[in-house]
């Protein structure tokens, strides 16, 4: 429903899930507009609860307590929700960001289309499997993989949820395996990269376009001949142009022809204005390797 700067209210995200709504207010200036702003939810929404996800670290350097605060009404623990042909749980109270990353479902209807029927599929940094589930309507196999034990299990329900038995949700960290994967010579119709934000702040941008870099590089190696991947990169760190010399790098080095099918990004209530470049933080590039 707002997105920060975006929606012309710096610092203020409100997300509706179905019937509950979760916001985020991030700055001490924004919280002294705290009656106005829950207000105004209540007029205009009327959910049955409102949840405050005040557990992020800006709040701390702005003097104001991390924390995860009830104000209004209930708000379950999951929340069902749809995303084209698919459903899966979302989490208010602990999951990333407002509970699901909200910002990625149209690339994720773009990327299941290229998936072959009865083709196999690699998700990684899958959380909680959101792109493994929706390239599992169409492949044969899909592996999922993620540091989180925790996050897999949720995918692991929310596949059955969608009635699929083909996904494998694997507990690793994605650069190993991609490297373990490379020496197997596996090889994958579709690969997805969807990192979590390798740069938080500019002194992190050398060592971060090193690890985009590098697990692409990777991925491109266990792509089959005619597959895609789709990549991307959620540090607003990180501009467009420094992001297409990534992957230009990682091509070049894995030997590979790599073709730019299209560029991809925030869908329509994300949106990005040209004067604020923090507002387009979402990258992401549709590859097609040869």
């Amino acid at each position: 429903m707002v997105h920060g700067e975006g929606d012309g209210l710096p610092s203020l995200v409100i997300d509706r899930y179905d019937r509950w709504v979760v916001a985020q207010l991030l700055s001490a200036g924004l919280e002294t507009c705290r009656p106005d702003i829950l207000q105004a939810i209540e007029t205009v929404l009327a959910p049955d609860g409102i949840l405050l996800r005040h557990d992020v670290g800006v709040r701390r350097r702005e003097g104001l307590p991390v924390e995860v605060e009830l104000v209004a009404g209930s708000v379950p623990a999951d929340v069902e929700i749809r995303e084209g042909p698919i459903r899966y749980l979302a989490a208010p109270w602990t999951g990333q960001k407002t509970g699901a990353f909200l910002d990625q479902r149209d690339n994720r209807l773009a990327i299941a289309e290229r998936m072959p029927i009865g083709g196999r599929g690699l998700d990684c940094f899958s959380y909680h499997g959101s792109f493994a589930i929706h390239l599992a309507r169409r492949a044969g196999s899909v592996v999922a993989l993620d540091v989180s034990g925790e996050a897999l299990a949720r995918g692991a329900e929310n596949a059955a949820r969608n009635g699929l038995a083909n996904v494998a949700f694997q507990e690793a960290d994605a650069f190993e395996e991609l490297r373990a994967m490379e020496r197997r010579r596996e090889r994958f119709d579709v690969v997805v990269v969807d990192p979590p934000a390798f740069a938080k702040n500019k002194g992190a941008v050398p060592q971060a376009l090193r690890g985009y870099k590098e697990i692409n590089l990777r991925a491109i190696r266990v792509v089959g001949p005619g597959g895609w991947l789709l990549s991307a990169s959620c540090s607003f760190h990180v501009p467009w142009a420094l992001f297409l010399d990534v992957i230009a790098a990682a091509a070049r080095d894995s030997g590979r022809r790599v073709t730019i099918a299209g560029h991809l990004g925030q869908p329509v209530d994300h949106p990005e204005i040209a004067t604020i470049p923090e507002t387009g933080y979402l990258k992401a590039l549709l590859l097609r390797v040869d």
